[in-house]
C-alpha cells in the first residue's frame, strides 16, 4: 500500500458507529445536522450547519462541521466513500485521474470553512488553553485537512504530518477529557491503517513519530463507534472496512447493516451489503 492508504481515513478528522444507546438525544440539532450528513443529503447539511453556525458564531465546531460536509460531499461525487475503495488497492492508485479532479467551488468553500474554525478555535485557545470545543475542532481540521490532501490532492506527506498532528492535538485533548470518545478515532486510524504497512516501513514511520499498532487502532476506534457523539457512523464505517480486511465478512455485514437502518438514505451502505450477499 503507498502512503495515502495509510493516512486517507483520518477524519477527525472525521470525516469512522455500534451502540445506540450513546447516542446524543434528538434535541442536539448538532446530531440532525450529522443525520443529514451520513444521508448523503449535503445541502441539508449545508444548511443545518450554517444555521447552527450563525446561532454560535464563536463557536469553532461550526465552519469545521461544515467543512466536513464538503469533504464528504466530494467523496461521494468521486466514489471514494465505497469501502471497497479502502479494501482493493487497484481502486487507488495514487495518481490524478481526470475523473477525480477536485471540484475548485467544493475546494474554495471547504478551505474557508477550515480557515474559519481556525481563526476561532485559535483566538479562544490564546485565551482558555483547555477549552474543550476549541480542542476538538482543531482535531477535526487537521484530519479534514489530512483527508482532503492524501484522498484528493494526492499530497501524502503532507497529509501524514497531518495525521500525526492531529492524533498529538487528540491526545491533549483526551488527557483532559477522556470522554470526548470523538477524539479516539484519530489515534485510531493512525493506528490501524499504519499497521497494514510493510514492517520495514512501519518502522521507519515509527522513527518518525508515527503509531503504527494495529490492536490499539481497533480498541481506540471501537471507543468511538460505541461511545462517539458525532463521528460514531463514520468509526462503525471504518471497523466495518478493517474487518473486511480480515475477511470477517459476517462482522462487516452487521457493521453496514445498522448503518444501513439509520440512514436509509446513504445508497453506499446498501451497495456494500449486496456484495457480501
Amino acid at each position: 500500500m503507498g502512503n495515502a492508504k495509510a493516512v486517507r481515513a483520518v477524519l477527525c478528522c472525521a470525516f469512522a458507529f455500534t451502540s445506540r444507546a450513546a447516542l446524543p438525544t434528538a434535541k442536539d440539532p448538532l446530531q440532525a445536522c450529522f443525520d443529514h450528513l451520513y444521508n448523503l443529503s449535503f445541502a441539508d447539511a449545508h444548511r443545518c450547519f450554517e444555521n447552527w453556525e450563525q446561532a454560535h458564531p464563536k463557536d469553532p465546531r461550526g465552519p469545521v462541521f461544515d467543512a466536513a460536509a464538503y469533504l464528504f460531499s466530494e467523496f461521494d461525487r468521486l466514489r471514494i466513500l465505497q469501502s471497497q475503495f479502502f479494501v482493493d488497492d487497484r481502486n487507488f492508485n495514487g495518481k490524478k485521474d481526470a475523473d477525480r479532479l477536485p471540484d475548485p467551488e467544493v475546494k474554495r468553500s471547504f478551505e474557508q470553512a477550515l480557515a474559519r474554525s481556525k481563526s476561532l478555535a485559535d483566538s479562544k485557545l490564546r485565551v482558555v488553553p483547555d477549552d474543550k470545543a476549541a480542542l476538538f475542532s482543531t482535531v477535526m481540521r487537521l484530519g479534514l485537512k489530512a483527508d482532503y490532501d492524501a484522498l484528493i490532492e494526492k499530497q501524502n506527506l503532507q497529509a501524514l504530518n497531518e495525521t500525526k498532528e492531529a492524533r498529538r492535538v487528540a491526545q491533549d485533548l483526551l488527557a483532559l477529557y477522556p470522554t470526548c470518545y470523538d477524539a479516539y478515532i484519530a489515534e485510531g486510524v493512525e493506528n490501524y491503517l499504519l499497521s497494514q504497512k510493510a514492517a520495514p516501513l512501519r518502522w521507519i514511520l515509527h522513527v518518525t513519530g508515527a503509531q503504527t499498532d494495529k490492536d490499539t487502532g481497533i480498541a481506540k476506534l471501537r471507543l468511538t463507534a460505541s461511545k462517539g457523539e458525532y463521528l460514531q457512523p463514520f468509526a462503525q464505517l471504518l471497523l466495518a472496512v478493517a474487518a473486511l480486511r480480515d475477511k470477517n465478512d459476517a462482522e462487516a455485514q452487521r457493521l453496514l447493516s445498522d448503518l444501513s437502518e439509520r440512514f436509509p438514505g446513504n445508497r453506499l451502505y446498501r451497495e456494500e451489503l449486496q456484495k457480501l450477499k
